[in-house]
C-alpha cells in the first residue's frame, strides 16, 4: 500500500522536504503493463515520480552460467528464452559468436535464410512492442492488429523449423532445416499482404489525439544520453543516433540488400513508436530481396564432420552419420575450438545483442556472457521517468521494450 500522511507539503518546490512525505509505490510484476516479471519501485509526490528503482526480475536462470555447461549446439535452446519475443534473432547472435570464435563462414544461401528469419522476427518484435504501447494507452483495435499479423509470422516460422515459439532453428555452421517451397511461398504472401496492415496501423494511431497526447514530449532521452548511457537499436535511432550494425559492421547477407536506417530526433516515447514503423517497412524490403534472390546450394558448410550435425536421413540410415552424430553429440571429441576469445554482435529487434565466448579446447565455452539490450535499456528507466506523472510509466516502460528474460543475472 502507499505511504502517506494526511498533509502533504510540496515537495517538488521545496527539495529539503523529508523523503517520508513521498508515497511508495510497486509497479508490478503483477501489473498489467509490465506485461512479465517486472517490477519498478516509484517515489511519488502525489501523481508526480520523483524517483524510481527497477528491479531485474525474478527469473534468476543463469543464462550465462548454462552456457558454460551446455555445448554449442545445445545452448541454442536457451537463447530462445532470453527474448522469447523473437527467439529466432537470438539464435543467429549465439552461433554468429560461435562461428567467429571457429572461423567458420556460412554458406551463400545459409547467409540468405538467416537474414530473412532474423528481419521476419524483427517485424514480430516490434508489432508486439507497438501493440503493448498501443494497448496500454487504450488502443486496443491497434493491438488486435498487430497481433493477428503476428500469428501470421508465427505460421511461417512454424513453417521452416516445426516450431512457433521456441525455435531453436541455427546450427553451429547452418541451420536445422533448409527452406521449403511452401516457406518460400507464406513468405511472398506476407510480403505482398503486410504493408497494407502496416497502413492500417498507421491510420488508427499516427494522428490519433489521445495517443499523441500520451507519447509526444514523453520520456526524452537526448542524442548525447543515448550515447553516454550506451543506447542502441530503435532507442537510440529515435534520439538521432544513427547507428546499425547491420550497415556499421556487417554480417550475414545484410551487404547484399539496399534498405535505409531509420531514425529520428526528438527521442521521446512518439519518436520510439515511429522508427520501429518505419524499422518495419524497412525489414519488409530486406526480406523481399532475400526471399527473391535466395540462393541455391547446401546450408550446412562443407562436409566437415568434427563441427557440422549430419543429417538425420544420414544419421538413421549410415554408420558414418551415426557415428558423427554420437562424436559431436554425447562425446568430447567434437568442436576442435581454439583457446581464443571472441565478441560478436547482431543488430537484434531491440539493439546490439552480442556474446561474448571464451573457448578452451573442449566443445562447451570456458565463459559465456551476454550483451543483451533490455538490461542496458532498464537502467534509462529512472532517468527518463522523473518528473513525470504516474500516467506516463507505462507509456515510457511500453517504448523501452524491455524484455524481462534478458536481465537475467
Amino acid at each position: 500500500m502507499p505511504l502517506t500522511t494526511p498533509s502533504q507539503p510540496d515537495t517538488a518546490s521545496d527539495p529539503t522536504v523529508a523523503q517520508d512525505y513521498l508515497w511508495t509505490l510497486n509497479f508490478g510484476p503483477q501489473h498489467p503493463a509490465t506485461h512479465t516479471t517486472l517490477r519498478i519501485v516509484l517515489k511519488l509526490d502525489g501523481e508526480r515520480v520523483v524517483d524510481a528503482l527497477p528491479d531485474i526480475g525474478y527469473l534468476h536462470s543463469g543464462f550465462e552460467k548454462i552456457g558454460e555447461s551446455l555445448d554449442f549446439n545445445q545452448y541454442v535452446t536457451v537463447t530462445d528464452r532470453m527474448n522469447y519475443i523473437s527467439p529466432l534473432a537470438n539464435n543467429v547472435a549465439w552461433h554468429n559468436a560461435v562461428e567467429r570464435l571457429l572461423g567458420i563462414e556460412l554458406t551463400p544461401r545459409c547467409k540468405y535464410i538467416r537474414t530473412i528469419i532474423a528481419e521476419l522476427a524483427r517485424i514480430s518484435d516490434h508489432l508486439l512492442c507497438n501493440g503493448a504501447v498501443g494497448l496500454d494507452v487504450g488502443a486496443f483495435t491497434y493491438f488486435l492488429y498487430a497481433f493477428h499479423e503476428r500469428e501470421i509470422l508465427y505460421d511461417i516460422f512454424e513453417t521452416v523449423c516445426g516450431a512457433r515459439f521456441t525455435t531453436s532453428y541455427t546450427r553451429v555452421g547452418g541451420l536445422m532445416y533448409d527452406a521449403t517451397p511452401l516457406f518460400i511461398e507464406k513468405v511472398r504472401a506476407f510480403v505482398r499482404n503486410f504493408p497494407k496492415t502496416l497502413t492500417d496501423l498507421e491510420r488508427l494511431l499516427n494522428r490519433n489525439r489521445i495517443f499523441i497526447e500520451r507519447t509526444k514530449g514523453i520520456g526524452v532521452l537526448t542524442r548525447e544520453e543515448a550515447i553516454n548511457r550506451c543506447c542502441s537499436g530503435p532507442i537510440a535511432r529515435a534520439s538521432g543516433v544513427a547507428r546499425d550494425l547491420r550497415i556499421d559492421e556487417p554480417y550475414l547477407a545484410y551487404g547484399d540488400f539496399d534498405f535505409r536506417v531509420s531514425c529520428a530526433t526528438d527521442g521521446d516515447c512518439l519518436a520510439r513508436y515511429l522508427v520501429r514503423m518505419e524499422e518495419m517497412k524497412q525489414s519488409l524490403r530486406i526480406v523481399e530481396q532475400a526471399i527473391e534472390n535466395l540462393p541455391s546450394g547446401p546450408i550446412q558448410v562443407g562436409d566437415d564432420q568434427r563441427v557440422i550435425l549430419p543429417e538425420k536421413r544420414r544419421v538413421y540410415s549410415t554408420i558414418e552419420g551415426l557415428i558423427s552424430h554420437f562424436e559431436l553429440s554425447m562425446s568430447n571429441r567434437g568442436f576442435e575450438v581454439p583457446c581464443e576469445e571472441s565478441y560478436a554482435a547482431i543488430e537484434a529487434p531491440n539493439g546490439e545483442l552480442g556474446f561474448y565466448i571464451v573457448g578452451d579446447g573442449s566443445d562447451v565455452a570456458y565463459r559465456a556472457r551476454c550483451r543483451p539490450p533490455s538490461f542496458i535499456h532498464f537502467a534509462t528507466f529512472p532517468h527518463l521517468i522523473r518528473g513525470h506523472t504516474l500516467s506516463d510509466v507505462v507509456a515510457v516502460l511500453g517504448s523501452l521494450n524491455i524484455i524481462a528474460a534478458e536481465l537475467d543475472r
